[in-house]
């Protein structure tokens, strides 16, 4: 009985094994130029699928990428575009039909053999992710024409003394570099992600600072290290006598150096204010009256070095207000914000008491009537409020008046001052360091009504 059980046995295996082979024998040449089956791709079988079927069904599916747009933000702006069609977006279907029709038909033996085997066996064999490939030409150029655009390197500073004042100087400046490598992966992030969100994407190009080799702090023995405040003016509708005097008065300032405890004299700073010194005759306000004078326009100077001193929150010993409202000094403040001088009696004084030296350094922006005063030294505690300004007792201007010029030819007639409303202004001033008010002050201007003023030719 046993040997009748043991000879069933035998037949049954045998009987199997001999159907196995039959089958698995067939098996592979039914897979000759196909993919064997259980291959996925993405989740999905492709078995039995000839290579030139899976390249077709993934350049189909490349069609649903055509509404994906790119858009590049550098600092807060969009710098750049790409479409699908700059990038040659598209699913890699050659690259992926090549690796699903490889399984089973690797050079290693046991390999190719295990595979085909699950195949046969109705396993899965392996599971293959699709590429969205693009042409990155386009990033390349772009990251290239980004760097020559927006990267510039760092600038060491430069300080020279000589005379008494400083003749060259030049605060140092971090550069700047692009961040293209991490821009390229950030890339890359969003292309590996568009098979399950091809929406519109932003990627921000980020860029990165570099420090300079020299710093201000380095160049000097006077304790300079940083702006700490500058001072502007607004010079537009000047005549060019002016014009020309605003820059060379303004050049009487670059470079001077104002030591701690000191206080500091505008008048005894620029000195002779005459033809003598190369000033040329443009208009002033004189007794009261409108008239040529040399040096038309140093107030613009004055004014400028004012409204720095109070933005470093530097005491201010003296100042004056103009006569009348002039209409350069509200080109880009509010009334109140001036300040007059005319040597010897009208000066304007301020007092360093930070603890370095306070380096000016002035610049004429003439493209746009601008005056800079930019005050460099070392910031402390100090707490600046600068009040809001007030305005009463307004009053409209008087009649125009006509004054004689032997410069004109008689019949001629120009007008070189322009009605101005009379008034009253203020601004409260408070500076405190280290918990200690240093600084508590109004500043009051009275303006008088100011007729216009046409100067009539007597010339003949």
């Amino acid at each position: 009985m046993k040997s009748k059980i043991l000879l069933l046995f035998i037949i049954l295996v045998a009987s199997a094994l001999a159907k196995f082979v039959a089958d698995f024998s067939t098996f592979q040449p039914r897979f000759k130029n196909k993919v064997y089956p259980r291959v996925f791709i993405d989740g999905t079988d492709f078995g039995g699928k000839r290579r030139e079927e899976i390249k077709e069904f993934f350049a189909k599916k490349s069609q649903g990428l055509k509404a994906f747009n790119l858009t590049v933000i550098f600092e807060k702006q969009p710098v750049a575009t790409f479409s699908a069609s700059d990038l040659a977006l598209h699913y890699d279907g050659e690259t992926v039909a090549e690796q699903a029709y490889m399984i089973g038909r690797s050079k290693y033996f046991l390999s190719r053999y295990y595979q085909i085997l699950s195949s046969f066996f109705n396993q899965p064999v392996t599971r293959l992710e699709s590429i969205v490939s693009y042409n990155d030409n386009k990033i390349k150029e772009f990251l290239e024409r980004s760097e020559d655009e927006y990267n510039y390197p760092a600038q060491n500073a430069l300080f020279k003394f000589e005379g008494g004042r400083v003749v060259s100087f030049k605060k140092e400046k971090n550069g700047r570099e692009i961040e293209a490598k991490k821009f390229k992966q950030e890339f890359d992030r969003v292309i590996t992600k568009i098979k399950t969100d091809s929406r519109p994407k932003t990627i921000n190009l980020a860029a990165k600072s570099i420090a300079p080799e020299v710093t201000l702090a380095q160049v000097n023995d006077f304790g300079i290290e940083e702006e700490i405040a500058v001072g502007k003016s607004d010079y537009s509708h000047s005549i060019p006598e002016r014009i020309h005097n605003v820059i060379l008065a303004a050049s009487k300032f670059d470079g001077v150096l104002i030591p701690p405890g000191e206080t500091f004299s505008f008048n005894k700073q620029i000195g002779d204010i005459s033809a003598l010194t190369g000033y040329k005759p443009a208009y002033i306000i004189k007794e009261g009256k409108t008239v040529l004078g040399d040096g038309g326009g140093v107030c613009q100077v004055s004014t400028t070095l004012f409204r720095a001193a109070i933005n470093a929150g530097l005491p201010v010993a003296e100042r004056t207000a103009h006569a009348y409202r002039v209409s350069y000094y509200e080109n880009d403040m509010r009334p109140g914000f001036d300040a007059t001088v005319f040597s010897p009696p009208v000066d304007l004084k301020i007092k360093n008491d930070t603890p370095a030296y306070i380096l000016i350094d002035t610049e004429v922006d003439e493209n746009n009537n601008l005056l800079y005063f930019r005050f460099y030294g070392k910031k402390d505690d100090r707490k600046i409020e600068i009040g809001e300004p007030a305005l009463w007792d307004v009053v409209p201007p008087p009649e125009a008046k006509y004054q004689d010029d032997p410069t004109l030819k008689k019949g001629q007639t120009k007008q070189v001052d322009f009605p101005a409303w009379g008034s009253k202004a203020s601004f409260t001033y408070k500076v405190t360091n280290g918990g200690k008010v240093t600084v508590d002050e109004k500043f009051y201007s009275i303006y008088k009504p100011w007729a216009a003023v046409f100067l009539v030719g007597t010339a003949d």
